[in-house]
């Protein structure tokens, strides 16, 4: 099966996009009955995770990766100016680096039957922690 690359536009600074449609159309279109989606953030400062995505959960989940590296602490990596070759541009992002090391950078999603083995309220969820930007999440089929 062919490997996919998925391009994504987020709109904010937190944002937490499904995938779960995503991963249905790569199922469907590739034919296989049983094996498993490979899901990766090709980015530094995004998560992809299975959860809920409910409103109030997303908000609790913005606040407690606040908490656990708020993106007012003085992070080395925020010292741009002594890291040499960094552009201009450049953002002060320890904190999304950070949190996106809690959450991760991939799953991996079970199919059966041609269909994606998911609970009845998990989604798979891009977790943008440093938009808004483009971004590339890599689907990759493994046989079983």
């Amino acid at each position: 099966m062919t490997p996919q690359l998925l391009q994504l536009s987020t709109e904010a600074p937190f944002q937490c996009l499904s995938l779960t449609a995503d991963l249905h159309r790569f199922v469907q279109v590739h034919g296989e009955r049983d094996g498993a989606v490979v899901v990766a953030a090709q980015h530094t400062t995004t998560a992809v995770i299975v959860n809920e995505l409910e409103e109030r959960l997303l908000l609790d989940l913005q606040q407690w990766l606040r908490q656990l590296a708020p993106p007012t602490s003085s992070w080395k990596h925020n010292d741009l100016e002594l890291r040499p070759g960094i552009p201009d541009d450049e953002p002060r992002n320890a904190h999304a680096h950070l949190q996106a090391l809690l959450l991760g950078h991939q799953t991996t999603v079970t199919v059966r039957n041609g269909a994606l083995q998911l609970g009845r309220y998990q989604d798979v969820i891009l977790v943008e922690l440093d938009g808004p930007r483009q971004r590339s999440v890599a689907l990759q089929w493994l046989s079983a």
